[in-house]
């Protein structure tokens, strides 16, 4: 296929990178021509129609791109311009024959100090990006500024932190077991294993985080310090930031000299994601949204020729229980603290508290009449998008008619992200299941119990959450240990006199629990031990050592922690 001749027009159609027919299978020649030869120089012969003659007509396409952005009066240009970028970024990403694990000799190559500078290198773009890409974020999520400001500082502190855990080297779990051919009745073999990438990796991008949760956020910086391949789906909510994100990752594998394929990245809607889940050389997926799309991509996963795991972060709704000593001498404090954790951030986080349950009795009456003023007097913000806020709407609708009382409700249904407070006693909520499920956005329902029977019948009657919140005095942990024991068996992180919505990133955080709130509640989606989802045991027996990895060798060249004979040590093994 042909360029568009320079002295035609000011923009041209870049050529392919590789024959048509070099996808062939998986892409037929067919395809890539229709939407080459189509698609692609349709955009490029519209953008030149459009800036001829304009301030735009000698302009390279990222100018294009940037000056256009947010305006409406050139949403036309915009559109055209960052259709060209998409699919010569496309193009760009995909190799013929590629996917797969890199050859023995390549993977020797990419040593832990290569994958922590690579780890580096992204977080290092990241910030110098500066505002450009906080304000395109904002632009497209209206999330605040500040916020989104705090969330790339945390992404690009995820990043260092990975690069940290891969330098010291002791996450590979290195273990030794030395030969023993004395051993009766059977001689003991040279038994040596540690943890490897599990291959490649798909990461699908969630909305209400375009930085931690998205292009470079935990799912890939945890893969690649593992040292998978990554190939991410871009969220549709934020495809402008996605795709500087994925720049910054491009340029710091390029300036590390990682191997082709480290890292590419699609957009698409949930066809281009039952596509790449189903691929063959596909090896694990990690995916943050909700529990329709998580499950979706289970199912999938489970009915390949060859299943994979899917860590899938979904539905929760974060109980809070409110004991009677704690409700007592704190209800002012709750009741502020608890209205600021249901509408930080238009209460569109995973840990956003979505029940709160308590005994009825005056306290719960002040703490009710406090809890509906803070949530009333929340400052508002558009949500992430419309179809979100229009779930948030029909969310609110279906619990005021399973039987919850609105004791907040947004006056005006076109007002995005206000906050609601519903009520319901304990008997309907624990025969109405509909109201134990999340409402994605700044709501919370009340649970009304009797006595400390309804209210453990309520803890027991709840499925797997991400966090389940306590507050406590002394003597209300003496007096409900079974509502204690009920948080802790069906919960990923138990919070005491505090609430879920501070997810702190470090090596002791657990974010997963129990489904549905996560596929596997062995693993967590942030922090250091985020990486073993990512990695599976290898087990040498009577291997020569020039074979061994560096973390087995006996001379213990990485100075890693490893368990030698059942000893946890870094000496080396003489």
């Amino acid at each position: 296929m042909a360029t568009v001749p320079a002295s035609s027009a000011s923009i041209t159609l870049p050529a392919l990178p590789w024959p048509e027919n070099a996808l062939d299978p998986v892409i037929s020649a067919n395809t890539i021509s229709f939407h080459y030869g189509k698609h692609h120089k349709t955009y490029v012969d519209n953008l030149n129609k459009l800036i001829a003659g304009s301030e735009f007509a000698d302009a390279p396409l990222e100018k294009i791109v940037i000056a256009t952005a947010g305006k409406a009066d050139k949403a036309g240009i915009f559109n055209n311009a960052a259709q060209i970028w998409n699919h010569t970024f496309y193009w760009k990403s995909l190799r013929a024959h590629g996917g797969g694990e890199p050859p023995a000799a390549l993977k020797h190559k990419i040593t832990a100090q290569r994958r922590a500078e690579f780890l580096n290198a992204i977080a290092e773009n990241l910030l110098s990006a500066g505002d450009r890409i906080v304000e395109l974020a904002h632009r497209e999520t209206a999330l605040p500024i500040q916020r989104l400001t705090a969330e790339r500082l945390r992404t690009v502190n995820q990043l260092r932190m990975f690069a940290d855990l891969v330098m010291e080297g002791s996450w590979v779990d290195a273990r030794i077991d030395t030969a023993d051919s004395n051993r009766q009745p059977l001689p003991k073999p040279d038994l040596r294993r540690m943890l490897t990438p599990i291959g490649p990796v798909a990461v699908f991008g969630a909305s209400n985080f375009p930085f931690a949760y998205s292009v470079a956020g935990g799912d890939t910086s945890s893969a690649l310090a593992a040292g998978c391949s990554v190939i991410v789906k871009a969220h549709p909510a934020h495809p402008g930031t996605s795709e500087l994100t994925a720049e910054a990752v491009v340029e710091a594998a390029r300036s590390t000299k990682m191997p082709d394929g480290i890292f590419s990245m699609l957009h698409g809607g949930a066809a281009i994601g039952q596509t790449l889940i189903k691929h063959p050389k596909l090896s694990a997926a990690g995916f943050t949204g909700s529990l329709a799309g998580g499950r979706a991509l289970c199912d999938a996963a489970a009915a390949r020729l060859v299943p994979i795991p899917v860590h899938a972060e979904m539905g929760s709704v974060n109980p809070v229980f409110l004991l009677p000593d704690a409700l007592k001498r704190n209800v002012e404090k709750i009741a502020a603290g608890l209205a600021q954790s249901v509408t930080l951030g238009t209460g569109q986080f995973c840990v956003n508290p979505g029940i709160v349950v308590a005994i009825a009795g005056p306290d719960l009456t002040n703490f009710t009449r406090l809890l509906a003023a803070g949530i009333s007097s929340a400052p508002t913000y558009p949500m992430l998008t419309q179809r979100i806020f229009e779930s948030y709407v029909l969310g609110l609708q279906q619990m005021n008619s399973h039987g919850a009382a609105a004791l907040v409700v947004p006056q005006d249904a076109a007002t995005a992200g206000i906050g609601a407070l519903f009520s319901v006693d304990a008997q309907t909520f624990l025969k109405t299941p509909q109201l134990a499920e999340e409402v994605f956005g700044p709501v919370t329902l009340i649970v009304t119990c009797k006595n400390a029977n309804e209210l453990e019948e309520v803890a027991e009657s709840l499925s797997g959450q991400l966090t389940g919140s306590i507050h406590a005095e002394p003597r209300d942990l003496l007096n409900f240990s079974n509502v204690v024991d009920a948080m802790t068996a069906r919960v990923g992180r138990v919070v005491y006199n505090g609430y879920p919505t501070n997810v702190e990133v470090n090596p002791s955080m657990q974010h997963g629990g129990p489904y549905p709130a996560a596929s596997d509640s062995r693993y967590t989606s942030v922090g250091t031990a985020a990486i073993f989802r990512f990695a599976r045991p290898v087990c040498w027996q009577n291997a020569p050592s020039e074979v061994l990895p560096l973390e087995l060798q006996n001379s213990n060249p990485r100075n890693i922690r490893r368990l030698i004979n059942g000893v946890g040590t870094s000496e080396p093994l003489a």
